[in-house]
């Protein structure tokens, strides 16, 4: 008997197809004996196209009906089965068969009774070549895979014909199959509904072929199906849900409530690979489909059906399943692809060809003339550095919300530069204050090697990234810091060019944009005073670059966790620029003039030329001249950058440096810390070094833009940046700057010891000022840390009541009076004064401060120390110091805590670099766009 064959043709919204499908169905060599047209709700003409190809033979669905659904309503209200050997050709609109297409389907299954579905090889709309889909397997754990997608059709898949399942698309499927199996899952309406169907054909006992000789055309997957696209986040949750209600309906009965408890623990524990991978907007798919298939009603009907169809074991589909081995190799070939696109990208300078190596080494060797003498030391002091607390539990101690030992102590925010402190800290975890140590010694080509490698990514000059790393190893802002001890500045410069770098490739990769953010925070922390010209830099870049605005603008997110406990406290007391105070030890900062800011100085002097001419007697105008004449080369490149070509990377490089420049003469106007009876500014050299940053950016776009003409200068722009780092670099190299070795310890030895054994003992510094007063500070245990230290002390210039109580201590013990000390240094627990040797100090007021101690018979002289003169109280009581709760010891502390580490946590995995994966698209055709609309 010959096989009788009703195509059924689905359309919704497919009238940019219907013409070209239409008309290749009327071709067929052997035409169906009966053609069902279903309009599924369309809102285009799909509904005029179906009826004037034929006007009886239209069937309209109500609501939005998926492709299953509409063939099985489409059988509902027409006639019934008329002979046995009766054939359903399913079609979308996209689906354009040859002229052959049906006669070789028939062919195929009338030489195979046990054949009951029978697919064709899909090809792409607009490539009729490429091979949109040739049959569909499961992995191991069930997930779908696309046996044949995206190759070119060369005929070398013609020898596979017993496979799994096959695409809806062009299905042939025997009625009496079609019946019996129910059709489509309900549960299934768009991915993996054709191969679930077949999987049950396979269980029932029936065969599943692909015709290779049968050629349909495809303009997308089946969850494309009525819709223009289909977001890459939505087209993984409804693979993702399919997968899910495939698991619970093949599942055994006794494993089905295992299923069940698995669904929610898999999805968070697949969001964090999808971070990792860089796919974070498929997390919200993940939950969702999770919890779509924890209730979804569908499951028991498909597990009835199942049951009453099914009369072989799974081995009829095990047997078919892709292997590890095969899916392994499939990937690897994938990666392959990738990497050699990848390869014929535009060349850039090689780190070692290019000579990135050689700069690195010059400079590497420059750090060791200048600061090789701390690489014997435990830690370094002086300027704006302290040693580290003792050990690694200590410094993670201090970051989020808990107790400050800093004066009587209070309870409040830690500044987010003790998160920097603390990961430095632990990587030398042994001694956590050599890490300021190496961070000294590696300083200078560490800072080389993240320039070099940020120009290289936009240059393709050799010339370009050395001369920008040697400018930006010897940065005046940079050597000034170093000289300074201003560790946040020294690590923001450090850490700018590779945020630049990760930032510029934000707007298209999301690894890019983790690293960012990791970035963007570690610069804030150490740099706050950045935080606004940065931020408006990122809004810029994210305005230019639309398709990656969400990435760029939640760059700042981290950062944005790990002030937000600051900034509301420092609101709330009603200093909200506190904020952008420097962290760390607070310094009298001397203010700069704003030429003197021009050229790169943050501090008066002009990097050093000033006394380094001195002894030659050179007239004054000798230092500017000198400096002006050394900056000329590096200045002009930079101004020439908007004429050259390339000049689109030059123009925001001096967008940046303005910022920077900004923002620095902004500093010079905010006195934020409180420093002894005076408000001091905030030093400007982090903001030196952005605007650094700017005009060593606009030179490298204008060597690169001269191309070989660019040799010259660029040699000469590095040789005269060399010159003017030499008294920078000859003062560290002779010990001449506030930085010196330390032995770690911030008091005295005897009280260091004492307070070893007692970490709450303790001892009350008095500081003689320059105007003739005296500043106080309490130390607990073995004294101030760098991590311990906060801006919310730094910069409070309230009076309380506890600080009055301490001022008055300390004036009586300043001075000779009658006052009885005893009850308030049991109260405080404090058992020992000190007063530093500190160069800045009136030699007067320090000494009247000394006399009025030794006269006072409660203490004890020590003597003169390395710190400075010590007494000892050894009359101190068993009373307790004052105390608080650390970050665990509040429910407010471990929510910051939580928040916090569970936002840089997400932002690290984020930045894991994974292997790259090829952007999937759909066909497109003629009047069709692919944009993400779901």
């Amino acid at each position: 008997m010959q096989p009788r064959v009703i195509a059924v043709l689905v359309a919704r919204n497919g009238a940019q197809y219907l013409p070209q499908t239409l008309a290749a169905l009327a071709a067929q060599v052997r035409r169906p004996d009966s053609v069902v047209l279903v309009d599924v709700s369309s809102s285009d003409e799909s509904g005029a196209l179906l009826s004037a190809a034929a006007p009886g033979n239209v069937v309209t669905t109500p609501g939005r009906r998926t492709f299953g659904g509409a063939v099985a309503h489409a059988l509902q209200v027409g006639p019934p089965q008329e002979v046995e050997n009766e054939w359903l050709w399913l079609l979308g609109h996209d689906n354009a068969p040859e002229p052959t297409a049906l006669s070789a389907l028939l062919g195929a299954v009338e030489v195979a009774p046990s054949v009951a579905i029978a697919g064709p090889k899909l090809m792409r709309w607009d490539e009729p070549a490429v091979i949109a889909s040739f049959g569909e397997t499961l992995t191991g754990f069930g997930r779908s895979v696309e046996l044949v997608s995206g190759e070119l059709d060369q005929a070398q898949h013609d020898i596979n014909s017993d496979l799994l399942a096959v695409a809806a698309g062009g299905m042939l499927v025997r009625r009496a199959v079609w019946t019996a199996l129910g059709g489509f899952d309900p549960g299934l309406p768009s991915a993996d509904a054709a191969l679930d169907f077949a999987v049950r054909a396979r269980l029932a006992g029936h065969r599943v072929v692909g015709v290779p000789a049968a050629r349909v055309a495809s303009a997308g997957p089946a969850e494309l199906f009525g819709r223009r696209s289909v977001a890459a986040g939505s087209q993984n949750r409804i693979h993702r849900a399919a997968q899910l209600h495939r698991r619970l309906v093949y599942a055994p009965p006794l494993a089905v409530p295992l299923h069940w408890l698995s669904l929610v623990p898999l999805a968070v524990l697949r969001s964090l690979v999808q971070l990792v991978a860089k796919r974070p907007g498929f997390v919200g798919g993940e939950l969702a489909a999770a919890f779509g298939a924890a209730f979804d009603g569908t499951v028991p009907r498909a597990r009835r059906t199942l049951r009453r169809t099914r009369v072989m074991g799974w081995a009829a589909v095990d047997a078919l399943r892709i292997t590890a081995g095969e899916l392994r190799e499939r990937r690897a070939g994938s990666r392959a692809v990738v990497a050699t696109a990848l390869a014929q990208g535009r060349e850039r300078p090689g780190f070692f060809a290019g000579g990135g190596a050689w700069v690195v080494l010059v400079t590497a060797v420059i750090g060791i003339i200048a600061y090789g003498r701390f690489a014997d030391a435990p830690a370094l002091a002086g300027g704006g550095l302290v040693p580290l607390s003792s050990t690694v539990a200590e410094l993670w101690s201090h970051v989020g919300y808990g107790w400050h030992d800093i004066g009587t102590g209070f309870l409040g925010a830690s500044d987010p530069f003790a998160w920097v402190v603390a990961v430095l800290g632990t990587l030398t975890f042994w001694s956590p204050s050599f890490s300021v140590v190496l961070l000294y010694l590696v300083a200078v080509p560490l800072s080389a090697l993240t320039a070099w490698w940020c120009v290289a990514r936009f240059t393709s000059r050799a010339w370009a990234p050395a001369v920008a790393a040697v400018a930006w190893a010897v940065a005046p802002p940079f050597l000034a810091g170093l000289e300074g001890g201003h560790a946040g500045a020294v690590i923001a410069h450090i850490l700018l060019p590779t945020l630049v770098l990760t930032a510029g490739g934000a707007a298209r990769s999301w690894s890019s944009a983790g690293v960012a953010s990791v970035l963007f925070a570690a610069v804030a922390a150490s740099a706050p005073m950045l935080v606004p010209a940065l931020a408006v830099a990122l809004l810029g870049w994210a305005v230019a670059n639309p398709r990656g605005f969400v990435r760029v603008v939640g760059i700042p997110l981290p950062a944005a966790v790990l002030f937000a406990p600051l900034v509301v406290e420092q609101v709330l007391r009603g200093t909200p620029l506190a904020i952008f105070a420097e962290p760390g030890l607070a310094l009298r900062t001397v203010t700069p003039s704003v030429h003197e800011l021009v050229v790169g100085s943050p501090a008066p002097g002009l990097d050093g030329w000033d006394a380094f001419l001195a002894p030659f007697g050179l007239p004054g105008l000798a230092a500017p001249i000198a400096v002006v004449v050394l900056l000329a080369p590096l200045g002009i490149l930079a101004l020439l950058s908007p004429l050259v070509p390339g000049a689109l990377r030059g123009i925001p490089s001096l967008v940046l440096g303005l910022l920077g420049f900004v923002t620095a003469v902004a500093c010079l106007h905010l006195q934020l810390a409180v420093v002894g009876s005076t408000a001091s500014p905030v030093w400007p050299g982090a903001a030196l070094s952005l605007y650094w940053l700017g005009i060593v950016g606009a030179t490298a776009t204008t060597i690169d833009g001269l191309r070989r003409a660019g040799s010259i200068p660029a040699a000469v722009t590095a040789a005269f940046l060399l010159v003017l780092a030499v008294p920078a670099l000859s003062a560290s190299a002779a010990g001449a700057t506030a930085v010196a070795e330390s032995n770690g310890r911030l008091l005295p030895a005897f009280a260091a010891a004492k307070a070893a054994a007692d970490p709450t003992l303790g001892t009350l510094q008095l500081s003689a000022q320059p105007d003739g007063g005296v500043a106080v500070t309490v130390h607990r245990g073995v004294g101030t840390t760098l991590d311990e230290l906060s801006t919310l002390a730094s910069t409070d210039t309230t009076i309380s009541a506890e600080d009055e109580r301490l001022a008055l201590l300390a004036g009586n013990l300043a001075s000779r009076s009658g006052f009885d000390v005893a009850a308030e240094l049991d109260s405080l627990h404090i058992a020992f004064i000190v007063v530093p040797h500190d160069a800045d100090a009136s030699a007067p007021a320090r000494q009247r401060v000394v006399d009025a101690l030794d006269g006072n018979r409660l203490l004890t002289p020590i003597g003169d120390t390395t710190v400075g003169t010590l007494w000892h109280y050894e009359g101190l009581g068993d009373g307790a110091a004052p105390d608080g709760p650390g970050p665990l010891g509040t429910t407010l502390g471990v929510g910051i805590l939580v928040a916090q580490g569970l936002v840089l946590v997400l932002a690290v995995l984020l930045a894991v670099p994974t292997t790259r994966r090829r952007r999937v698209r759909t066909a497109r055709v003629t009047e069709q766009t692919t944009e993400v609309d779901e």
